[in-house]
């Protein structure tokens, strides 16, 4: 269950640290939930105090961290600092949508919509690929970001936004959920209008909702060969899961392929070893050879940041570590 109240957000993030201590490997995507979480609980002075501290080690998640704190700072009261940060992340042009979608967000959020709009537009030019075909999963929000503010600002239709209404999977269009005016149906006493914007309302909080209940992937487990020989030879009950490896690796992507049908999102891939499956189910006091253990253990990875997003993109090798593109190899047409 979600934490609803400050006090259950307190008690989570207080869990998340103790949970880093245990695995100072994976302390990092760790401690930033537990700093999300310190602020929807309103405490910014701690939040701040665990950005600093992972601003102080050599990560290669930098400047997501800083567009992060940047965020927490605007809200805590230092906008100078924030701004500064902000400004940096902008120089420094990240290759990654994350950063430039989080300080995009914090100036729309303080009406600095111009500077907003710079920031959502030269992230699309870094990131949006030559061929619109198949666009990112992280930079379909960077465009209905841009969308938004665009809306919010009065411009006219480009094709960028032409491009995200095209993958924007929702019922109601961006241009219906990004006009202005609907707040004023807020204010209606005509009980349609109210019904149209409760659905609005929906549609919109959707995807947000699905992202805060499920803060890391979805993701589906992968046991390389030779970890899925040793997995199968010390626990032969587990070959009803895994009949050959090629099998294996034919399940997963058909599992994925039908989870992104249903419109699931944040789908990713975590890699099993058998040291840390058999450490795993240690810690949840059963046997490895209880099939029911390797959801929870793929969950687990994921929460602790060892989830590679799936699809890969455009060019990318494919995920079952052939070395061939993934086009040519399990993302081929004539996979199931």
């Amino acid at each position: 269950m979600r934490p609803d109240t400050p006090a259950d957000h307190i008690a989570e993030a207080e869990r998340l640290m103790r949970t880093a201590a245990r695995y100072p490997e994976d302390d990092e995507q760790l401690l930033l939930q537990a700093a999300a979480h310190l602020e929807l609980a309103g405490d910014r002075e701690r939040a701040s105090a665990l950005y600093d501290r992972l601003l102080a080690t050599d990560s290669e998640h930098t400047l997501l961290i800083k567009a992060l704190q940047a965020a927490n700072l605007w809200e805590y009261g230092h906008e100078a600092e924030a701004r500064a940060l902000i400004n940096g992340i902008r120089t420094a042009a990240p290759a990654d949508a994350a950063p430039w979608e989080i300080i995009a967000e914090t100036l729309e959020s303080h009406d600095e919509l111009e500077a907003s709009h710079d920031c959502f537009t030269t992230a699309l030019d870094l990131l949006l690929p030559a061929d619109d075909d198949e666009v990112p999963y992280a930079t379909q929000s960077l465009l209905a970001g841009r969308h938004r503010v665009r809306r919010l600002l009065g411009l006219p239709h480009d094709d960028r936004d032409a491009l995200a209404d095209r993958v924007h999977p929702g019922d109601i269009s961006l241009d219906e959920l990004h006009d202005p005016k609907r707040l004023w149906a807020l204010g209606s006493d005509n009980p349609a209008e109210l019904q149209a914007e409760i659905a609005r309302l929906r549609s919109e909080l959707g995807s947000y909702r699905s992202e805060l209940s499920r803060p890391f992937p979805v993701a589906v487990l992968h046991w390389p060969e030779p970890e899925l020989d040793e997995l199968l030879a010390a626990y032969p009950e587990l070959e009803r899961e895994y009949p050959t490896h090629e099998a294996h690796l034919t399940d997963l992507e058909a599992s994925l392929r039908d989870l992104s049908a249903t419109g699931t999102g944040n789908l990713g891939i975590v890699t099993g070893t058998v040291p840390s499956y058999e450490a795993f189910a240690a810690s949840e006091q059963s046997s490895p050879s209880n099939a029911d253990l390797l959801p929870q253990y793929a969950t687990t990875l994921a929460a602790r940041g060892r989830a590679v997003a799936w699809p890969p993109s455009r060019g990318a090798a494919c995920w079952c570590g052939s070395g061939v593109a993934y086009r040519d190899c399990h993302g081929g047409p004539n996979q199931p």
